[in-house]
């Protein structure tokens, strides 16, 4: 089966990008070792026609390597411990430094035409890459470390905000008769933005995008306002290079959140994804683009029910490349940007990134619940794929992930329901089961039908011996813009109506699962549901609460974004949101909690604050319930170190495991 170790050890595919000419691409891959508690990744070739691979930069732990660029068709580029190298295309060759910054850049562009090289970079306000570097160091030897704030926006996600904001930049880097590569003075793209008076919460670009030819950059930002918290607006900018032009708004009448901006190939056209409802950050993606000369913006694909996350031009320009959630799945979809026709591309699994070669192929990550995610060929029109890399099979030889089985069932309000069941490792159809029923977090997201490397994957649950259920409730998305948004003011009711059912459901349709041995677990909303389940019913055997919220009431005053419940349920202070926070809340239900319950929290976690587990594993100590604290003080609202992963893993499946008197086909418990 898929133990622990060796899931933590698995590699990773990065996103293929293709060679000016178009005859190949460079990868990344990563993996994590266990056993020394050490990363690394290096940087592949792989020449499309033929599918040979090239090992390009060395394999060594601790070594890690990321950003990979073309510079031209024989010279490629990379960051490294946050400088950026360059290397020949050729056997042997060896890199060399190329720009060693003074902070550290990420998002890392060359356009040779104009050669200009783009990235971002975090600095304080009105700040060269230098003199940000000078004023970290000055903040390091201050006496005090008070940090005082006016405006809510005073932290998001796992990091109070401070003065350093990420910014975009572009300088010129050229290559020289003389072979030599010379670099400009950097220029930043957005110190022309209105100036904001409160410098901790001034414009902070949170992507961007360069033009194909250099001249140009999108980027999107938040604007700095007083109501940033309760409010979802993300606008989108452009820019020239030069840094002589103030950024124009493209987006000056619309309150939503706006993403993933793209240029066409030929550097006329700019696409993204636009929100319209304000202060709704889970609205439906609606497709804007934009005519750079003639100033002009349309939304194309408009009768669309689904929500895309994200985009890619194709070759010619006709056809906008999204990634949509569709029934569980992320399937790529064509879009004829003058129609707006829709054509899915591929029919299961999940695409993970998608970058065109021609105009009838184009390159793609790809998994399934059964497939960790590898580079696939895709040709256009015919949808035929050809699988490019295998980086795990020497290392799953001999294991059997499990395929994911669709079912449906009437859920809440007369709907059709969807979820899928993995079978457990090693089954055998004579014997019963253990069940774990997997709940998403969102709630307006979905289970995909994807390999994950997170937490969440269930061939992990599989591989210890549990029949894995999940169930895509109302509030997913993926079905429909009705079945996501039916949620609003209804958390604790359809989701829990579908769960319920679903389980119902499992234990009458597969005779193997026993509906006396069941888990429940997840994570953000998902930790909600869970605490929902323990103060509704008693079904469960154990239960595991990642990050959830306990307490709608204190939720609201203690998370980062104040516009998700204030949509979702409401506002304390009103009448009507009070009752909707209060009808939806699983501490009003404390008294029926009796189920062993393991919660897992993240010190940093600004969404869901660590008083949420607190106040629920207090609550069930204090009535000697069975139930036990991961606590992690150097993770946020997901766990994001491999350590910490395998810890995660090892606690939960412990868990689980005793309480419904499972023997798992391997020791969950190595060392500790």
């Amino acid at each position: 089966p898929l133990d622990i170790k060796l899931f933590h050890s698995l590699r990773r595919v990065g996103a293929p990008v293709v060679s000016p000419n178009k005859k190949g691409a460079l990868f990344v891959t990563s993996y994590y070792d266990p056993e020394i508690n050490r990363s690394a990744s290096y940087l592949s070739y792989i020449d499309i026609s033929s599918g040979n691979i090239t090992q390009l930069t060395e394999d060594r732990s601790g070594t890690l390597v990321a950003n990979p660029i073309w510079f031209d068709d024989e010279q490629f580029g990379f960051m490294r411990r946050g400088a950026l190298y360059k290397q020949e295309l050729k056997p042997d060759s060896t890199p060399d430094l190329l720009y060693n910054p003074p902070v550290a850049i990420s998002n890392v562009a060359y356009r040779a035409n104009e050669g200009i090289l783009s990235f971002m970079a975090s600095v304080y306000p009105n700040a060269s890459l230098s003199e940000s570097a000078r004023s970290k160091r000055g903040e390091q030897s201050r006496f005090d470390s008070a940090l005082v704030y006016d405006n809510l926006w005073a932290r998001h996600w796992d990091e109070w905000t401070t003065l350093e904001k990420p910014n975009v930049f572009a300088m010129k880097l050229n290559h020289t008769e003389d072979g030599l590569w010379r670099l400009g003075n950097e220029i930043n793209l957005s110190s022309k933005l209105p100036q904001c008076p409160d410098l901790r919460v001034r414009w902070c670009i949170d992507d961007y995008t360069i033009s194909p030819a250099g001249d140009q950059v999108a980027f999107v930002s938040r604007p700095p306002t007083s109501n940033m918290t309760w409010s979802t607006r993300v606008d989108v900018f452009l820019v020239s290079t030069t840094g002589q032009s103030r950024p124009r708004l493209l987006t000056p009448r619309i309150n939503g959140m706006a993403s993933s901006p793209v240029f066409s190939s030929d550097g006329k056209r700019l696409a993204w994804l636009q929100m319209e409802t304000p202060g709704y950050e889970s609205d439906i993606n609606r497709i804007y683009v934009h005519s750079i000369a003639a100033r002009e913006t349309i939304a194309i694909a408009y009768d669309w029910d689904l929500s895309p996350h994200s985009l890619t031009w194709s070759s010619d320009d006709k056809y906008l490349y999204a990634i949509t959630s569709v029934k569980g799945r992320n399937l790529l979809v064509s879009i004829d940007v003058q129609t707006g026709k829709r054509e899915e591309l591929t029919a299961i699994g999940a695409v993970g990134s998608v970058r065109p070669v021609d105009e009838k192929t184009m390159l793609l990550t790809h998994s399934a619940q059964d497939e960790p995610g590898d580079i696939h060929l895709l040709e256009v029109p015919s949808c035929k794929t050809k699988q490019l890399t295998y980086v795990n099979k020497e290392l799953l030889k001999d294991v059997r992930l499990c395929p994911a089985e669709d079912f449906y069932f009437i859920g809440a309000r007369g709907d059709k329901v969807h979820g899928w069941i993995l079978r457990p490792a090693n089954f055998d159809r004579r014997k019963k089961y253990p069940m774990a029923l997997l709940i998403h977090g969102g709630p307006q997201q979905a289970s995909i039908q994807s390999f994950s490397h997170t937490q969440w994957n269930p061939n992990m649950y599989a591989g210890a011996g549990f029949a894995t259920v999940i169930i895509n409730f109302h509030g997913s998305s993926g079905y429909g813009k009705n079945f996501t948004d039916s949620i609003r003011h209804k958390w604790g009711d359809y989701p829990y109506v579908d769960l319920i059912r679903g389980v119902d459901y499992v234990a009458k349709k597969f005779s193997f699962v026993d509906s006396s041995r069941m888990v429940a677990l997840g994570g953000s909303y998902g930790g909600y549901m869970v605490n929902w389940l323990n103060g509704h019913t008693d079904r469960f055997k154990a239960l595991v609460s990642h990050d959830g919220k306990f307490n709608t009431i204190s939720g609201y005053y203690g998370t980062d974004e104040l516009w998700f419940p204030e949509w979702d349920l409401g506002r304390p202070w009103d009448v009507a949101g009070r009752a909707v926070l209060e009808e939806n809340n699983p501490e009003r239900f404390a008294a029926n909690f009796k189920t062993p319950t393991l919660f897992i929290q993240g010190e940093k976690d600004f969404r869901i604050p660590v008083t949420e587990s607190l106040g629920a594993w207090a609550m069930l100590r204090r009535r000697d319930i069975p139930s036990r604290l991961v606590y992690f003080p150097d993770e946020g609202h997901w766990v994001t170190k491999p350590a910490n992963s395998v810890r995660w893993y090892t606690e939960v499946l412990d868990w689980i495991t005793t309480w419904t008197n499972t023997t798992p086909p391997y020791k969950i418990r190595r060392n500790d």
